[in-house]
Order: C-alpha cells, then structure tokens, then sequence
C-alpha cells in the first residue's frame, strides 16, 4: 500500500476522517481478517506508512454481519495504540475471539459485512437516579459505558436501532455488564461517547 501522505482532508469537521481515510480502515480491517485466516495472527500494521490522523492513538469497534445477524464485535474503548493497528486488532478478534460465535470460516467471507465505528473521548455522565439518566439520553446519538465494582459493559450507538427505548436501551446494558436488569446502586458510573460509524 503506497503512502497516503497526501490525502485531502476536510477541515469542516475537525477530528474527523475524510472518506480516503475511512476505505484505508476498510480495507486494513479486511486484510487483518483474511491474514488471521492464513496464519491465525492479526496482520501487522506498518503504521508508518498511513496518514497522520490513522497513526495517532485511536479506540474502535469493528463489527462484522452475516446476513444482516451479529458475526463478531470487538473493540477497544480507550485509546492504547495507533488508531490503523487498533482497527486492524479489533478486526481479527471479531473474526476470531469474540467468545459468543465459533472463529470465522474463510467459506462465510462472501457473506460477511464490515462496520468500523471509531471512538470519541468518553464523557462521564452526572445524574441522580436511574430516570435522570435516562432522561438525559440522546437515542441514536450516545454510546454508553456502564460500571458498578468490577461489572462492564458498553453498547455503540447503533444499538440504538435495535433498542431505541432509553429504558430498555439501559436495562440491557446492565445485563450485558452482568448486572440484574432491576439493578441500580450509587456506585454506577456511566460515561456517554459518540462514534464515527461507516
């Protein structure tokens, strides 16, 4: 892959990748799947050889679907390495290690869709009940990030079109952080945070 160092960028929107950029993702998250295929390792990124914005530090989620069903998700919610190796990661392990599905087979490629959301820095939320929160959520707008002790879980904001009631959409969140669904403690930490999803 040749040096991109001259891609046009969009200055209208600070922060945000141009479409070269994103099929430069696209492609990497690709590649980093049928690598994994061939040799059961992520592919190693050259981030040298990528634009400034995809070799500074980055957290995405790659998605993959078949037949419009889940196939695999992972992802990085802080950002610990460039954002191009991130994505090339994440890629392999939604292929590959996400513990709800079987490792991709290289005879589902055809049918498999990719879906790259990057992260925006995550914003702690200020609320003084399970309503206040609620109240104060943008449907299709926020990802969340829910935390009470050791319990986890986040949702993208494409969860939104499967949940788009904001109740419903955080009582599932704290089943996936493995928290009762009537659960609510003082303790509850919750940080908002959009994506750039293509």
């Amino acid at each position: 892959m040749a040096p991109m160092s001259s891609i046009e960028r969009n200055d209208d929107q600070p922060g945000r990748l141009c479409e070269e950029e994103r099929e430069l993702l696209r492609k990497v998250a690709w590649e980093s799947i049928e690598h994994g295929l061939r040799t059961g390792r992520p592919l190693a990124v050259d981030v040298a050889r990528f634009p400034k914005t995809l070799r500074e530090p980055g957290a995405s989620f790659v998605t993959l679907n078949k037949h419009g069903q889940l196939r695999g998700c992972i992802g990085s919610l802080e950002p610990v390495r460039p954002l191009v190796e991130d994505v090339a990661y994440n890629a392999f392990h939604a292929a590959f290690s996400d513990p709800r599905f079987p490792p991709l087979r290289a005879d589902e490629l055809p049918d498999i869709d990719r879906h790259i959301s990057v992260l925006g820095e995550p914003e702690p939320m200020q609320f003084t009940s399970e309503e206040d929160l609620v109240r104060q959520l943008r449907p299709g707008v926020d990802g969340l990030i829910l935390q009470a002790g050791p319990n986890r879980g986040t949702f993208l904001p494409a969860v939104w079109e499967s949940l788009p009631d904001p109740h419903d959409f955080v009582t599932h969140l704290k089943l996936k952080a493995g928290l009762p669904p009537d659960y609510w403690s003082d303790d509850i930490r919750v940080w908002r945070y959009t994506t750039e999803a293509f």
